[in-house]
């Protein structure tokens, strides 16, 4: 990583995209309360909060993946610890999922400014999801961090609309 921000219209593109997509996200769950953020309004079993918290965390994970290549993600691991990652906690609350979220977020904008080479690239873990020998680059993990992003906030919206009829847009 540089030391320097190099924006080039290409990370400001990159940087507005995810910040729009995120922004979505986030618009999603205004002026929830906590038993709200986790409830499970259609029949997927999703919460809002929960939501918020599998984004966070599969963005930083791909954040670690370009940092330091397939080593930084977590392995097929246990299926209830996956299935976890979408469960908002007893303990948690909407607003500490959303610090959390800003912090992830911070670091990956950090990352994008300061990368040397989009270009560099990594060789995907093995998973039956992946290629084999496939590799991404910095950039096209972005665009899947980017389209990831998008997909949540749909179904965040679908959430919330059936908890109080309110919608991201229109």
């Amino acid at each position: 990583m540089s030391d320097t921000t190099t924006l080039t219209r290409e990370r400001r593109d990159l940087l507005e995209t995810l910040a729009i997509h995120r922004g979505f996200l986030r618009h999603t769950v205004r002026d929830l309360t906590d038993d709200q953020a986790a409830m499970r309004p259609t029949a997927s079993g999703l919460c809002l909060g929960g939501l918020i918290k599998h984004v966070a965390a599969t963005e930083a994970q791909w954040a670690a993946f370009i940092e330091r290549g397939a080593a930084a993600m977590m392995g097929e691991g246990d299926q209830a610890a996956w299935a976890d990652g979408f469960v908002m906690a007893p303990a948690e609350t909407l607003a500490g999922l959303l610090d959390a979220y800003q912090t992830v977020s911070d670091r990956t904008d950090g990352l994008v400014r300061t990368l040397e080479d989009l270009d560099a690239e990594h060789p995907l873990p093995e998973a039956p999801w992946f290629p084999p020998g496939a590799a991404w680059s910095a950039r096209r993990v972005l665009l899947h961090v980017i389209a990831e992003t998008a997909q949540h906030a749909g179904h965040a919206d679908i959430l919330r609309e059936s908890i109080d009829g309110s919608k991201t847009m229109g």
